[in-house]
């Protein structure tokens, strides 16, 4: 009898723990719409003979024309146990960093599914094109403190294709692992049969504070020349008071010379941007930043020093409301070498103005 008693208390503890999964599982996902645009003016002292400014920028790269940089929409669906996101984009930064992707995977800006791992909900495995975890800046212009890129964030990737698995034990910490199509890929490169790797580790001691290490191994070569590529990308953003954050980030980047050459070239970029809100609605920030890429890896020149870039900008911003914003920035570039385009030769150096209007909307839905 007593034996009967634990069998049947066991079952009806299973059977109840059984239901409960199921009851989480069963709860109704939140569907959320959110949508973007940024369009902007350019114009570059230089006076280039085309529109397209530079080859190594993929962000309000147009020289006197008005343009849509990016616009999108977006669908992301929240769960206990599950998630998805899918937003497609147009602009010419679609047009100009998803250069290699055919067809209408030029549109795809964010395409992923997530499943939790485990009870607590601190293990999540996420697959599909997936925002990059290396840097601070995102495409969507709004989420950052200037209004143009910074060299080392148009220089590394914005996007990946593959799998991610994330761990957070705590507010404080979280891990990440990737196994990816390659450097910036949706589609692998032809000829490539080598997955790409990646890591991070994210570490919030506070919340005005954030300090950040990802890493990428992998190639962007096919077999037959394949060169491994291993690069870091390091930042730390800082709150110190309500009207003052800055950040600063630090790229390293190492790849082969040739096909099992013990030989590497390397690239290395660090900046710094600051930002100051002088009251509700009007805040500024500046940039100082260098990036050097001797050998092209990332940059290709064809000149003696190869990319050897100095920068500085500011940018003032105009927000009436918290999703519009209107955007003036300054930038200035010096180059050890004449490499930026003007009417007629090469110049040192690069001197543009430009504006952006920039607004979003987002709304939430539960059934």
């Amino acid at each position: 009898m007593k034996l009967f008693k634990g069998i049947l208390l066991l079952s009806l503890m299973s059977f109840s723990l059984s239901a409960q999964v199921d009851s989480v599982w069963q709860q109704k996902p939140e569907i959320s719409i959110f949508g973007f645009t940024d369009v902007f003016y350019l114009y570059d002292l230089n006076e280039p003979q085309g529109m397209e400014r530079q080859p190594f920028l993929f962000n309000h790269n147009r020289h006197n024309e008005f343009n849509l940089n990016l616009g999108l929409v977006k669908l992301a669906l929240a769960h206990t146990k599950y998630r998805a996101n899918f937003a497609l984009q147009t602009g010419t930064y679609a047009n100009d960093n998803y250069a290699a992707e055919p067809g209408l995977l030029k549109n795809i800006f964010e395409a992923n599914i997530g499943i939790s791992l485990n009870k607590k909900n601190n293990l999540w495995l996420d697959t599909g094109v997936l925002p990059s975890h290396i840097g601070f800046e995102s495409a969507i212009s709004m989420d950052n403190m200037t209004l143009t890129r910074s060299l080392m964030a148009e220089n590394s990737p914005y996007f990946l294709t593959g799998a991610k698995l994330t761990y957070t034990p705590n507010q404080k910490w979280e891990f990440a692992g990737l196994m990816v199509n390659g450097w910036q890929r949706i589609q692998r490169l032809e000829g490539n049969s080598l997955p790409a790797f990646g890591t991070q580790v994210n570490f919030s001691p506070t919340e005005k504070t954030t300090l950040n290490w990802s890493t990428f191994i992998g190639t962007d070569d096919p077999d037959a020349n394949r060169r491994m590529r291993y690069f870091s990308n390091f930042y730390g953003q800082f709150q110190p008071t309500e009207k003052l954050g800055f950040v600063t980030g630090l790229d390293i980047g190492t790849q082969q010379r040739s096909k099992g050459s013990t030989a590497t070239d390397f690239w290395l970029s660090p900046v710094f941007i600051g930002q100051y809100a002088l009251n509700n609605t009007w805040k500024t920030a500046i940039r100082a930043e260098y990036y050097q890429d001797e050998t092209g890896i990332m940059i290709p020149t064809e000149t003696a020093n190869g990319f050897r870039t100095t920068g500085l900008s500011i940018t003032l911003d105009y927000s009436p409301a918290p999703n519009l914003v209107c955007r003036l920035e300054g930038r200035w570039l010096k180059s050890k070498d004449k490499i930026f385009e003007t009417k007629t030769d090469p110049t040192h150096h690069n001197l543009i103005i430009a504006a952006s209007m920039a607004i979003q909307f987002s709304e939430t839905f539960r059934k």
